[in-house]
């Protein structure tokens, strides 16, 4: 039991963002069992009110070019829904800088490069070069609660990726261009666009998958009252 429950910390902790992917396709089967695997995420009455597109080959490459034309063009972002709150306290604040620091750092350049920064932002939008992504929505009359079972999904799914062998990296930014992931995708209007995800065997030759964040530690999140 104890080694059971080790098995799972560890993969808890295994999971991080990958940033660079091998061109290696993923078995349709396995992201079946995942998907499978995830549908045990609790949600209210089991509801299960998520939606994932699975995109790959011709349709991916396409819905690439189309995210990048956007970008290239300058179309301003217009996100379904908010990715995070106006204002961060000083010390959320400040993990958010040192996880933008350390990922440009990783990929030798500062954040002070503006021109390095928008690139990794083009970057995002092609997933990293993943051979599949995942666009997440929810019905559009969603309410928080929606949205925290919709994260549980996404974690199992995460994880479950990580039994596999596979990395993962969510991505909120993307989602700023519904507009394009309809279009290609055929996501209802009555849809809210949530996320998406990149998903590949991650390139850990590539130093941008060997930086990790610190996270916070316990007296930062956790009051224990006795």
């Amino acid at each position: 039991m104890t080694h059971g429950l080790c098995d799972g910390l560890s993969l808890i902790t295994a999971r991080h963002c990958k940033r660079a992917f091998l061109d290696q396709v993923v078995p349709k089967d396995d992201l079946a069992e995942v998907f499978l695997a995830a549908g045990h995420a609790p949600s209210s009455r089991n509801t299960q009110m998520w939606q994932v597109t699975v995109v790959t080959g011709g349709t991916l490459k396409a819905l690439v070019d189309a995210l990048c034309e956007a970008f290239d063009r300058g179309d301003p972002p217009r996100p379904d829904c908010a990715g995070r709150p106006a204002s961060l306290d000083e010390a959320v604040e400040r993990r958010a800088e040192q996880a933008v620091t350390g990922v440009l750092s990783a990929k030798g350049h500062t954040v002070w490069d503006r021109a390095a920064a928008r690139a990794h932002l083009r970057d995002n939008l092609r997933f990293y070069g993943a051979p599949t992504a995942l666009v997440c929505d929810l019905p559009r009359n969603a309410v928080p609660g929606t949205f925290l079972e919709l994260g549980l999904f996404l974690q199992n799914i995460m994880l479950a990726l990580v039994a596999r062998g596979l990395g993962s990296c969510p991505q909120f930014s993307v989602a700023g261009y519904g507009d394009v992931l309809r279009a290609h995708l055929g996501i209802p209007p009555d849809r809210l666009v949530v996320c998406t995800m990149a998903v590949g065997y991650a390139d850990e030759t590539a130093p941008v998958n060997r930086f990790v964040p610190r996270r916070a530690g316990l007296e930062e999140y956790v009051q224990w009252r006795e």
